[in-house]
């Protein structure tokens, strides 16, 4: 059953879904806003392509634990994706994912550019690893 990791942006989002065993994530293409004019409606097409049969949404908590104005946005997505995508979507907490990510790819030797272009597409991966990893742990 593959899990779609999205890490949401409102300029960008970040996805990525699990191999056929469900114990790897692999990125997918990150989803610029500005040039989509629907972006739940290519989440839809891109779950039904891959067969999704869930939704792991990054939630970004506050360093404190709290929820802040971009975590209520995310709210809001995930029940617009549940409504019009009819999975079911899980919140996960992301909290510093995207930095995770650049720390990665500056390990690797990529340049600031190309960072910036696949920051999200990696955060993605980390949530929707972080899942299934979590998953296994319990059985």
């Amino acid at each position: 059953m593959p899990f779609l990791a999205i890490d949401y942006g409102e300029r960008r989002i970040g996805l990525a879904v699990s191999d056929p065993l469900d114990m790897l994530a692999h990125g997918l293409p990150t989803l610029d806003t500005r040039d989509c004019d629907d972006p739940i409606g290519k989440i839809g097409e891109i779950a039904a392509e891959h067969a999704v049969t869930e939704i792991v949404l990054g939630l970004p908590k506050k360093l404190d634990g709290t929820l802040g104005p971009a975590a209520q946005k995310v709210q809001a997505f995930a029940d617009q994706l549940r409504d019009r995508i009819g999975l079911e979507v899980v919140l996960l907490d992301e909290r510093l994912t995207t930095a995770q990510a650049h720390s990665r790819m500056k390990h690797a030797g990529m340049k600031r550019k190309a960072r910036a272009q696949r920051a999200d597409r990696i955060a993605a991966q980390i949530i929707l690893q972080s899942y299934l990893d979590r998953k296994k742990r319990q059985g």
